[in-house]
């Protein structure tokens, strides 16, 4: 319900707010109609000229203070003049016009105006008004501080797109500005030397060292999304001496958050960013809106993530099940901050309880599952297979089988690029969940539909955050090998994929999501200890330790005789292969099942029958005999 409490004062400084903006424009536009007046009569004003003057200056200027109020043309006289005020000033000037040459056809007894004068009149008042408010937005702009000790900072705004306009929009738009733009630097060289509202498009990314010298630069402002993450790394290098370079939010943040301008420092994700994903909306919604999703693994990194961009469509419910209490507890007082108007049921319950699982299905009845719920930290499984089997295989057949069970309409595995040509337990592992997820394509009346992808940044327990805390340690930084390379995507647009390819997946297809150029992880690390303001090998050493077991040098994303076709999503395509047999999928999977209950020493040889490609690491197995 609306406060009306304060509704009478609420009027009364509307009011008060009006008189005095009448009071602040009556003269201007006095001053105007005068000044019609003589160009009129060129300068030659007698004793008649100025009784017509002062028998309808009184009238005339009322009528125009009143659509001056009444369309608001009066407001934001502190922001940048742009083309939408002019449009409302003009109309603000055509009303009053029309309202005075009203008022002179109905009253006719009142002193007449001569026509050319309501015609320079209002010109004048959009030309004089306009270039006041210019004028007013300018002095502003030179940031006088008579009384202040504190200099703007200087800065540069790399892009001058619309992205980098709008930088500079909300840059002038501060109440008291604390930055000064001194130019534009830009790749485009057709407009070098060109000035955007003022201010100079001085250089390319090329220049940034030499113009942040010579202009005194403190800062480099960069829209988020602007340049790419080379691209920025390059910006640091140049000018990493000399002056900081900043991300500016997207305007979609600041919308969600605060208005103001808040640049951050650059982050690994700024590195390593691509374009941003664009996702085929229409598709997703008549997937999800009305319908119960169910997210096992929703502790986790990727769990996690799909139910908050589940949460921006328009779901019936989603349902969240993991076995991690604590985690389960703090996902929900997150998700329900974020959607207060969303039915989110949280489940603490282990994937591999089938009696619990079936309950859950039976009283939710979801319509879509998403089966991120899996081990994966490679060495761990390396030393204990049998769990890796339990958490990974089994886990995978019998939420599968309950999909089918239950009629689910569409199951997703989450898999993994270590899943192809795999030298670990964990990888193989994950191979044989996908053979089984594809063999039920056709044997159910869902779709049953894998997507595969790479590492993501910045979750739980993988490289970033080690580094991380290796940096606040005072290092070294522990890399395997030197040359040892993995595909990276954030978590938001790992997780919007998974999303898109689950609405698009035919049953039976693997798809594998467009991972951009694998990265080294050395040069990962160079990165961070540069964006914390330190030196490689001055300040933090990196130290280079050696592959631990199952761990290859360079992952891959697709197997030997996969064809790769395109959907409908540009960074999604489809791994076709054979499908394998569902009778002999679920016999392999039983033996290594019960090779595993039995004889875990044996799981190695099992899954070298099961997977195509499987080549473990020679090491790793005397460790594991031993």
């Amino acid at each position: 319900m609306r406060d009306i409490s304060n509704q009478p004062q609420h009027a009364y400084w509307r009011l008060h707010g009006h008189l005095l903006t009448a009071a602040g424009l009556a003269p201007l536009l006095v001053g105007i109609y005068f000044l019609c007046y003589w160009l009129r009569f060129e300068g030659q004003l007698g004793q008649t000229e100025l009784t017509g003057f002062r028998a309808t200056v009184g009238w005339v200027v009322a009528s125009q203070l009143v659509w001056f109020i009444a369309l608001r043309a009066c407001r934001g006289w502190r922001r940048s003049v742009t083309f939408y005020d002019l449009v409302v000033l003009a109309r603000t000037a055509t009303a009053a016009l029309l309202t005075v040459a009203m008022i002179q056809y109905l009253f006719a007894p009142l002193p007449a105006v001569p026509r050319s004068v309501l015609l320079l009149d209002w010109g004048a008042t959009i030309v004089v008004i306009g270039g006041a408010r210019s004028l007013l937005r300018g002095v502003r702009e030179l940031h006088w501080r008579p009384f202040s000790s504190t200099e703007p900072v200087r800065v540069l705004i790399a892009g001058a797109s619309e992205l980098g306009t709008s930088t500079l929009h909300a840059i002038r738009g501060l109440t008291q500005p604390s930055y000064h733009v001194v130019g534009f630097i830009d790749g485009n060289p057709g407009i070098r030397g060109n000035h955007i509202e003022g201010v100079p498009v001085l250089g390319d990314c090329r220049h940034a060292r030499q113009l942040a010298s010579e202009h005194r630069v403190r800062q480099v402002l960069v829209m988020q999304g602007e340049l790419t993450g080379p691209q920025i790394r390059q910006l640091i290098d140049d000018v990493g001496r000399l002056c900081e370079v900043r991300i500016v939010p997207h305007y979609q943040r600041l919308i969600e958050g605060s208005v103001t301008v808040q640049p951050r420092p650059v982050c690994i994700d700024d590195l390593l960013q691509r374009e941003p994903v664009k996702l085929a909306i229409a598709d997703i919604r008549q997937w999800i809106d009305g319908r119960v999703i169910l997210v096992t693994g929703s502790a986790g990194s990727i769990g996690s993530e799909i139910c908050r961009q589940l949460l921006q469509f328009d779901p019936e419910r989603v349902v969240l099940v993991d076995r991690a209490e604590t985690a389960q507890f703090f996902i929900e007082r997150e998700l329900q901050a974020l959607a207060p108007n969303k039915r989110i049921d949280v489940c603490v319950a282990d994937v591999l309880d089938e009696t619990n699982m079936r309950r859950i299905l039976m009283r939710h009845r979801p319509h879509v599952i998403f089966h991120a719920a899996a081990y994966k930290h490679v060495p761990l499984m390396e030393r204990h297979p049998q769990e890796a089997v339990k958490n990974i295989v089994t886990a995978t057949r019998r939420m599968a089988d309950l999909a089918v069970a239950f009629h689910v309409d569409s199951f997703v595995l989450i898999s993994t690029d270590k899943a192809v040509n795999p030298t670990s337990v964990m990888g193989a592992c994950k191979r044989a969940a996908e053979l089984y997820v594809q063999s039920l394509a056709g044997r159910a009346s869902g779709r049953f539909v894998t997507v595969r992808f790479g590492n993501v940044l910045d979750s739980a327990g993988s490289v970033v955050p080690l580094f991380r805390q290796q940096i606040a340690a005072g290092g070294p930084l522990t890399v395997t090998h030197p040359e040892v390379r993995r595909y990276f995507m954030t978590i938001p647009e790992a997780s919007r994929l998974v999303i898109q390819a689950g609405a698009i997946g035919q049953s039976g297809q693997i798809l594998v999501l467009d991972m951009g150029e694998p990265v080294r992880i050395v040069d990962l690390a160079t990165d961070m200890i540069r964006l914390s303001g330190l030196r490689v090998g001055e300040d933090v050493a990196i130290q280079f330790t050696g592959l631990r077991p199952g761990e290859k040098l360079y992952e891959e994303l697709h197997i030997a005789g996969e064809q790769r076709l395109p959907t409908t999503h540009p960074k999604i395509i489809v791994a076709t292969h054979r499908p394998p047999r569902v009778g002999d999928v679920r016999r392999a999977i039983a033996e290594l099942e019960e090779t595993a209950r039995m004889e875990p020493e044996a799981i190695v040889g099992q899954l070298k029958q099961l997977v195509c490609g499987y080549a473990p690491e020679p090491l790793a197995r005397e460790r594991l005999a031993a």
